[in-house]
């Protein structure tokens, strides 16, 4: 008589061969990649080769010289024409008249504090004709100083729906005041929307690209000489569709609207860099930007510091300095879910430091989800000021082992308020010092 021991593997791997008609599968798994080779196409696996093509860009050296846009532009392409590569921006100020445009696979470093890029004032003028959704032209009511090769921002009211529609394209032909357009307009631009021209671009921007990095630069966007132009639009670096960017170590300062923007783009990671004086955000991840990362970051002097926009999720803004922001330290709100935001140093924030948002526009569009851990939140707001205002029907946070702290009297101030409608907010070894009102805890 003969026994047989058969494991629960076992069984499971008897199921196996019987689903491969009789043939017996040895590992479940696919060998994993030691030894990669450059394989056309393959864009998951490459190997760590030592050099790959670098282009030096300079005001004096360099494999190119010049101190425009136009110059840094033309060694970027070059680069990624080449397969992908590094565009090193030598010490000087570089003064843009349009946006650099970077394509995938390329890294953009420069000298630190010593690589400026700035932008020429803005200038804003009407249209003095009509042009059609299928036009690639528009004609000014006077030239100013605008030129071919210049970026631009068309800006009008919207005729069927009364909203504002922005067009951002290159200026590249011209007639006198009449002047070509890079791209087809695809709005209307009457003039019974009271249509404008201004000389408004990001520095640095991208679409539909991936694998960037930009790195040791000074963004300057020349704020007292220059119109505001919408976050969702400009910066001092924009991104559109974008993914796998990373922005490391850059001073982004002194542009009228964001420091950092991107929109709709994912695994974006944001680390070391310094945006502060911007009149708008200090960084601002976009409206359904998934998995960003803002950590080690000084943000100061902005407007908010760091605004969570729609549909952010999976985040994490960890260890950054967030000081003196006029408005909020940072803002969430609309269906932005699941992030954490922890160890991070939020001070003398002008009306609260963490803001919850109320998105009340259908029926679950708040902030749900999200940790709020390890801060320290420090004299927030005016003499009613807010260290952590949770609004309208939040639900599902966490928040716990932070320090929020009042340093000037307790005035009307309050340390946590939590709205009447939020459900299920988890407060967890906070310490709540110095307000008048530690809690305000609008469910009970």
């Amino acid at each position: 008589m003969t026994t047989t021991n058969i494991t629960r593997r076992g069984m499971l791997a008897a199921g196996a061969v019987a689903a491969l008609g009789g043939r017996r599968v040895w590992g479940a798994e696919p060998l994993a990649v030691t030894n990669p080779r450059a394989t056309d196409g393959d864009q998951r696996h490459e190997p760590e080769w030592q050099e790959r093509l670098s282009i030096s860009v300079g005001q004096r050296d360099g494999d190119l010289v010049g101190d425009s846009d136009r110059v840094v532009q033309a060694a970027c392409d070059y680069v990624a024409r080449a397969g992908g590569g590094t565009v090193r921006l030598l010490p000087g100020n570089y003064i843009f008249r349009n946006a650099v445009h970077l394509p995938s696979g390329i890294r953009l470093v420069g000298s630190g504090a010593e690589s400026v890029i700035s932008k020429i004032a803005s200038q804003t003028v009407p249209l003095a004709a009509d042009s059609d959704w299928y036009d690639q032209e528009i004609t000014l009511e006077q030239g100013g100083d605008f030129r071919v090769g210049d970026g631009i921002a068309l800006q009008t009211t919207n005729p069927h729906n009364g909203g504002t529609d922005v067009i951002k394209c290159t200026l590249v032909a011209r007639n006198g005041h009449r002047f070509k357009l890079s791209d087809g307009i695809r709005k209307n631009l009457w003039l019974t929307g009271k249509p404008t021209c201004s000389s408004l671009f990001p520095l640095l921007t991208s679409e539909y690209t991936s694998d960037v990095v930009i790195e040791n630069l000074t963004l300057d966007g020349n704020a007292a000489n220059n119109a505001n132009f919408n976050g969702n639009y400009g910066g001092a670096i924009f991104l559109q569709d974008c993914n796998r960017y990373t922005i490391r170590g850059v001073e982004a300062r002194n542009y009228n609207g964001d420091g950092i923007s991107f929109q709709i783009c994912h695994d974006v990671v944001v680390e070391d860099c310094h945006s502060h004086d911007n009149n708008d955000l200090g960084v601002h991840p976009g409206s359904g930007s998934q998995r960003p990362v803002i950590r080690n970051c000084r943000l100061e002097r902005n407007n908010i510091g760091v605004f969570w926009c729609w549909g952010v999720k999976y985040g994490l803004g960890e260890g950054n300095t967030v000081d003196a922001n006029r408005s909020y330290g940072m803002s969430i709100g609309h269906n932005d879910t699941d992030n954490v935001i922890r160890d991070n140093e939020i001070t003398r924030s002008g009306k609260v430091g963490i803001l919850f948002r109320d998105e009340a526009r259908g029926e679950d569009f708040w902030a749900n989800r999200n940790r709020i851990e390890a801060n320290r939140i420090v004299d927030s707001g005016g003499e009613d000021g807010i260290g952590i205002d949770v609004q309208g029907a939040t639900k599902d946070v966490v928040i716990a082992g932070n320090e929020v702290r009042e340093t000037r009297g307790p005035k009307q101030r309050t340390g946590i308020r939590i709205s009447a409608a939020a459900k299920r907010i988890t407060l967890d070894e906070n310490s709540i010092t110095g307000f008048a009102t530690p809690v305000e805890d609008g469910r009970v």
